[in-house]
């Protein structure tokens, strides 16, 4: 049978498909590089995620044999592109399943950002809430505002459909010179700038990649308007974080939701202790339907392509 490496973990919805058709190793939550590496060796195909980082040393160390690496995520910052093409290696990733999670995550953040919900929790968790006071937790009220969504993708898509019951205006960034959005709901494409000084809220909806890397950085926040609301569950590179909890501190930001960070797992103190910061640890997808249905399309590029049919969602690395 050929040989499938888990690098870390593939929940049972995929690997039940795989186990009998394959010789499945798995990593284990707890692997690093060097499990990985050990693993590898004759592998015919890598089942990846946004922890692990596939690169030559990788594909090098599996050798000949490989043919697929299946990243279990719609992102795939971390798999070298050049790497995969050099070797012949197809990559395949999870889109459109977890389109509906994330969207929903990120709707969560901007109300959870908007009116201070876990600040206001805490207080009252701690014992130390003393009654009603009309100046506490004053927010920010959505309806009327004015969206702006960077990346007009499915799930950016998606989350433009979520807000558009908030009555406000829709503007948007896109790479598509075909406005998609409008066939669905009102928007306006209009550049980054202009969005940036119009919105209220922004949420980042961005693949990552060179061109986009701190994308939101101080000159980016300064376009802002100072009561504005950031939401990212794209990729954590798109932010300078530094930045970011600098112009909360100063208040020149009003609030942000982030799902996602730069160094995961770590996340910097300057923005842990961050003012009006709602801050989750990269659950986006994180709904029984949507990780389910991704571990199963997972499983399914493997076996389509190892069994000969070619992948089901390929990502080009030409």
């Amino acid at each position: 049978m050929k040989k499938v490496v888990v690098a870390r973990k593939l929940l049972p919805a995929g690997e039940r498909l795989l186990q009998g058709r394959f010789e499945v190793c798995s990593g284990g939550l707890d692997a690093g590089r060097d499990v990985l590496l050990e693993l590898v060796p004759g592998a015919a195909a890598v089942v990846a995620d946004p922890t692990v980082a596939i690169d030559q040393q990788v594909l090098a160390a599996a050798g000949d044999d490989l043919e697929l690496i299946a990243n279990f995520a719609v992102g795939y910052d971390n798999v070298d592109l050049d790497a995969c093409q050099r070797s012949g290696v197809l990559l395949t990733n999870t889109p459109g399943v977890l389109t509906d999670a994330t969207a929903e995550l990120a709707l969560g953040l901007t109300l959870a950002a908007a009116r201070q919900i876990p600040a206001a929790e805490l207080q009252l968790r701690a014992g130390s809430w003393s009654g009603w006071d009309p100046s506490d937790y004053r927010g920010s009220e959505l309806s009327g505002a004015t969206f702006g969504v960077v990346g007009m993708g499915r799930i950016g898509l998606r989350y433009a459909e979520l807000i558009s019951g908030f009555g406000g205006d829709l503007l948007y960034t896109s790479r598509s010179a075909v406005d998609r959005s409008e066939e669905r709901l009102p928007g306006r494409r209009v550049g980054l700038e202009e969005l940036l000084r119009e919105s209220d809220v922004v949420s980042l909806h961005l693949a990552a990649s060179r061109e986009n890397k701190h994308l939101i950085n101080r000159e980016s926040i300064a376009m802002m308007k100072p009561q504005s609301i950031l939401v990212n569950t794209a990729r954590g590179s798109l932010v300078d974080a530094d930045a970011l909890a600098e112009a909360l501190r100063e208040g020149r930001l009003g609030a942000v939701g982030l799902d996602v960070f730069e160094n995961e797992p770590g996340v910097p103190e300057s923005l842990r202790n961050a003012p009006r910061a709602v801050l989750t640890p990269h659950i986006g997808s994180a709904t029984y339907r949507a990780r389910d249905a991704m571990a199963e399309l997972t499983a399914r590029n493997v076996i389509s392509v190892l069994e000969g049919n070619g992948p089901l969602t390929p990502v080009s690395t030409g």
